[in-house]
């Protein structure tokens, strides 16, 4: 991996993410003196390996930002109604200011019907429909972490100077790119959502000033792919197995390739995942803050 200090073109997700991680610290610090002190449950069912690195960063981070950090861990066998009981207790402990319930959940629980006993004032993902609704709309609510991330990003990158530019998103899921579509349109950006079924998706995505790919394949998206001086954000996070038999993470850009052409690429991994961590930190400190009636700090 190409050292992110060496060369401009890189954009340095795990650094920013850094900054806006103690800036979120700050703001909790400000808020201790009057009372309040942002409180995050995490739920994890099931034994994967994966989301339990997961939830440990996600627990450790929450702590070292001076806020409470609930942990439930529960086993693979636990039933849907078992489950929604404890949302139930989550929702109506005032300590408790932000709700995450780790994904995937096991094939016995409907995970939309979990998604939608969360309060949505707890929401801290973005996922109820009455927060997709205000954000569609405009109106105040979560905003899912990975596409806020993806926005705080681009407007660090770019300079806030996002009006007018071409955006094509590669993905449609209800987690990155319908969000994040959502998100670029409000930043006055003309957007494309792109998929499996895109006719001539190559050149769709050679229009672009910004293209964001979160399909989760890798390497999809080869240097012949990408506008010269587009802003390339590659939110894929793929496993495989490399020449030495070793497993490595890959995103869904040829970086190497990217880099002779873009403007600036984030890279896999250091890129878009420290963000998505942040932005959850970030939105605890939000609903925390709206739930008690006060404006959120500058983060």
């Amino acid at each position: 991996m190409t050292d992110p200090m060496a060369n401009p073109r890189i954009i340095d997700g795990k650094g920013f993410a850094a900054e806006l991680t103690a800036r979120v610290a700050t703001a909790v610090a400000t808020l201790v003196p009057l009372g309040l002190v942002p409180g995050l449950a995490v739920v994890l069912v099931g034994e994967d390996t994966a989301s339990q690195i997961y939830v440990r960063n996600k627990a450790r981070q929450t702590v070292a930002a001076g806020m409470r950090s609930f942990e439930h861990r529960l086993p693979a066998e636990t039933s849907e109604r078992d489950l929604l009981a404890l949302i139930a207790r989550l929702n109506g402990d005032p300590g408790v200011h932000a709700i995450l319930v780790q994904l995937p959940l096991p094939p016995q629980i409907d995970s939309e019907a979990i998604l939608m006993a969360i309060d949505p004032a707890k929401d801290v993902d973005g996922f109820h429909p009455i927060n997709v609704g205000r954000l569609v709309t405009g109106a105040a609510g979560s905003v899912p972490c990975t596409p806020l991330g993806c926005m705080l990003l681009l407007e660090h990158r770019l300079g806030g100077a996002l009006a007018g530019l071409e955006a094509v998103v590669l993905g449609r899921s209800n987690i990155v790119g319908k969000p994040l579509a959502t998100l670029l349109l409000r930043a006055h950006c003309t957007v494309t959502i792109a998929h499996s079924r895109t006719r001539e998706l190559a050149g769709v995505c050679r229009r672009a000033d910004i293209l964001v790919a979160a399909t989760g394949r890798p390497g999809l998206v080869r240097g012949d792919w990408i506008k010269p001086g587009a802003t390339v954000l590659d939110v894929g996070i793929n496993r495989i197995e490399g020449p030495d038999g070793k497993a490595r993470l890959v995103g869904d850009v040829d970086f190497e390739a990217a880099l002779k052409l873009a403007a600036g690429v984030t890279p896999v991994p250091g890129g878009i995942g420290p963000m998505t961590i942040a932005c959850l930190l970030r939105n605890a400190v939000t609903l925390a803050c709206r739930q008690h009636g006060l404006a959120p700090p500058a983060m």
